[in-house]
């Protein structure tokens, strides 16, 4: 399968991105000329890479904003090189965030029919509990609401997940449901959102499977991931909300160790891809640009 794409496709190097001609079979690159490949190895990073990465993602990010590109979607990247070579950010979201000012933003995860966000991402699971804030739960509501227009869901049906089994209890084991995530929710649904009570995640991310909610709002990293990933390990995408620009990515990391032989699996890219277009499409209608 792979060698068959490496074969059916032709790679041109453009200068500029007024010079792409899209076309099947075609695969127009907009060469940077900042890495000499001659010096490079397969599987094996190095700092200029690392100042590499950040430049393209600043040219990326400068052709969307000027609207000379609709979407960003991204590959791994090597977080170690890049800040190795004076780059210190903790990765992609950051270094977007940081690039169109924005303040606000989380990471959405689409997949095997769900689509997640995150209200903690990576914290220690001993911490999750003081990061989980009706500050912190009712700006990923928030955000979830507004990214869901960019899928075409103008009134979307968010499910809220509970932090402690079973929602606490009834306070017998965790208050954080009654104490931090009731009281967003509440706030969030007199904005006119409308987000489900602390739901508990055993049975929630069965309902969203099955269509009850369109979107839901997990309180830490696995809580949301292990299920989205059960259900689409290979074809995964992750999705920066809040930007003034789209950007997908693929959802693993660079495996170095199967570099140059062959083997990588596309599956989670073309998904990213594919997004990209749909949302890019989903803007533009809501626009009226397609009008």
């Amino acid at each position: 399968m792979i060698e068959e794409m490496r074969l059916s496709v032709t790679v041109r190097s453009i200068a500029s991105a007024g010079e792409a001609d899209p076309a099947k079979g075609k695969l127009d690159v907009l060469d940077c000329k900042n890495v000499d490949l001659a010096k490079h190895k397969w599987g094996t990073p190095d700092k200029s890479s690392g100042t590499a990465v950040v430049e393209y993602i600043k040219k990326a990010v400068d052709l969307c904003m000027k609207n000379e590109a609709a979407a960003i979607v991204t590959a791994p990247i090597n977080k170690e090189m890049m800040n190795a070579a004076g780059h210190h950010y903790a990765g992609h979201t950051e270094l977007l965030a940081h690039l169109t000012n924005t303040k606000e933003f989380g990471m959405l995860f689409v997949g095997g029919g769900l689509r997640v966000i995150l209200v903690t991402i990576h914290v220690a699971l001993k911490d999750v509990a003081r990061h989980v804030t009706t500050g912190s739960v009712l700006k990923t509501i928030r955000l979830a609401h507004k990214a869901m227009k960019h899928f075409g869901i103008e009134d979307p049906r968010i499910g809220v997940a509970a932090l402690n089994p079973h929602a606490g209890e009834g306070r017998l084991f965790g208050s954080e449901e009654w104490d931090e995530i009731l009281p967003a929710v509440l706030k969030a649904r007199q904005e006119g959102i409308h987000a489900s009570d602390p739901v508990p995640a055993d049975t929630l991310f069965y309902k969203a499977r099955n269509d009850y909610y369109d979107i839901v709002v997990a309180m830490y990293h696995d809580q949301g991931l292990a299920p989205l990933k059960m259900l689409a390990f290979a074809n995964a995408v992750n999705v920066t909300v809040g930007l003034p620009i789209i950007r997908t990515s693929v959802d693993h990391g660079t495996a170095y160790d199967i570099a140059g032989k062959g083997c990588a699996d596309p599956a989670s890219l073309l998904a990213a891809v594919k997004l990209a277009a749909q949302m890019s499409a989903n803007k533009k209608s809501m626009s009226g640009e397609g009008n």
